[in-house]
């Protein structure tokens, strides 16, 4: 195929460096991007005079033709191509003739690539926003399904205080929800029309972008020509967004892995989402939780990749930011695919409550209850944390159960032990005892469920 830039040689591009320099698959993906922003140019193309009205209609025609067909899925990339820009005004000029030549009058390959990323980043972020609100809903019904839940809480992998399940859930959707805050700043970013930049320096005829910025859904257009085609801070941002989600969803895989085992025993994934071994019968591996443990390294080497691409590169365009899109686009596809199937696991995800009480009987679980009992009878509350320290020091020494204690034996650690104290030795009493913003309390997560179903109703 005839290279656009093609006079200027003499010799062939050496096959290798032709195979070597393809991105077929990149480049398939802004098919649709690319027509619509050859759509728009051509529109502009036409108001200032640069196009006939019936070259205009002609080019405006075929190329809404073209891209009702990319988005039908009927028109295919050919993978011989040079790039994708190459491919659309080939395609174009074998049904509308010479006038597909005037299209890339005021553009270059630099503006385009650079709008056709921007144009997908839109697009991509918008369909991540629909899929983490997908993965909240999910959360919040497995929460309400199990409101009254109690399991142990845990920190550094210890027992800690009791929690309900609903409050643990929920803790994953106010990280989704920064997940999205993040995304839909990073769009701020994205928002900011390059066409007519041109290669670096603009164009001396009289193009214009606040034509193309409306017609292409742009808030702001680019101010400075050199930065605009070499800017790549919105798809390092993404990435960076992405690997923070990747990172939560890793989290979130990694707890279930540990409580679906036989030592925790709390969960049961459905089988659906398991698989087996080729030597053990009896195996049920939660393997759609480990690939989702495992792809959060892939997305943390893919930011990586366009920071090291991206940090040595001099003003403006370089060849090497044609490398930009492909571990954007895998990071994206990965996520795709997570969030798509992570709210079909939650439905089929079986809490196992007969398991959970029999990790509810640790007296430590009731601790801190014990230290803040101390505290409301006028101790303070570093005094009440060393009595409490040497009672369960005491019970642990003993093998004995802090509700098998006598008021008298209480006393021996503290005058302030009351018979009251009595009624408050039950994980159920610990969680309705939180009263603070935020916490476990069940009166304070009953409204945290209800908040989240009405921020997610729409």
């Amino acid at each position: 195929m005839k290279k656009m830039w093609g006079s200027r040689f003499q010799k062939k591009t050496d096959p290798l460096f032709e195979e070597f320099s393809r991105q077929p698959s990149v480049d398939a993906e802004l098919l649709t991007d690319d027509l619509q922003g050859s759509l728009a140019h051509a529109k502009m193309l036409g108001k200032i005079g640069v196009l006939s009205k019936k070259e205009t209609d002609r080019l405006v025609g075929e190329l809404s033709r073209l891209f009702k067909e990319a988005f039908r899925g009927m028109l295919k990339y050919d993978d011989e191509a040079e790039d994708i820009h190459t491919f659309v005004e080939k395609t174009l000029e074998k049904k509308v003739g010479e006038v597909a030549r005037k299209l890339h009058t005021a553009r270059s390959r630099n503006d385009q690539v650079s709008l056709d990323t921007r144009l997908y980043c839109k697009r991509k972020i918008m369909l991540i926003l629909g899929h983490l609100q997908a993965f909240q809903r999910a959360l919040v019904q497995l929460a309400k399904r199990y409101e009254k839940v109690i399991i142990p809480g845990y920190t550094h992998l210890q027992h800690a205080q009791p929690v309900l399940l609903a409050h643990h859930l929920l803790a994953y959707c106010e990280m989704l929800e920064r997940d999205k805050e993040r995304f839909q700043d990073a769009l701020k970013r994205v928002d900011v029309l390059p066409l007519g930049s041109g290669a670096i320096a603009g164009s001396s005829i009289p193009i214009d972008r606040a034509f193309l910025a409306k017609a292409l859904g742009f808030s702001k257009v680019s101010g400075n020509s050199i930065d605009a085609v070499s800017d790549r801070d919105f798809v390092i941002e993404i990435l960076n967004d992405l690997s923070i989600l990747a990172m939560h969803l890793s989290r979130f895989s990694e707890e279930l892995i540990l409580w679906s085992t036989e030592e925790f025993g709390f969960v049961e994934p459905d089988e659906s989402f398991c698989t087996g071994s080729s030597m053990m019968p009896q195996k049920r591996n939660p393997d759609f939780l480990e690939l989702v443990r495992g792809e959060s390294g892939r997305v943390y080497g893919n930011l990586m990749a366009a920071l090291v691409i991206m940090k040595g590169l001099p003003l403006s365009y370089n060849r090497d930011m044609q490398l930009d899109k492909a571990p954007l686009m895998d990071s994206i596809t990965r996520m795709h695919w997570i969030l798509l199937i992570f709210p079909k696991f939650l439905e089929g995800l079986k809490i196992r409550e007969e398991a959970i009480r029999r990790h509810l009987s640790d007296d430590g679980l009731l601790a801190t209850d014990l230290a803040e009992y101390l505290v409301k009878k006028g101790v303070p509350f570093r005094k009440a944390h060393e009595i409490v320290g040497n009672l369960m020091r005491h019970l642990e020494q003993r093998k004995r159960r802090l509700a098998s204690l006598s008021l008298t034996e209480l006393r021996k650690f503290s005058q302030h032990f009351e018979k009251d104290l009595f009624k408050m030795l039950s994980v159920q009493a610990s969680v309705a005892r939180k009263v603070s913003s935020g916490s476990t309390g069940t009166p304070v997560v009953k409204k945290a469920i209800a908040k989240w179903e009405r921020n997610l109703s729409h």
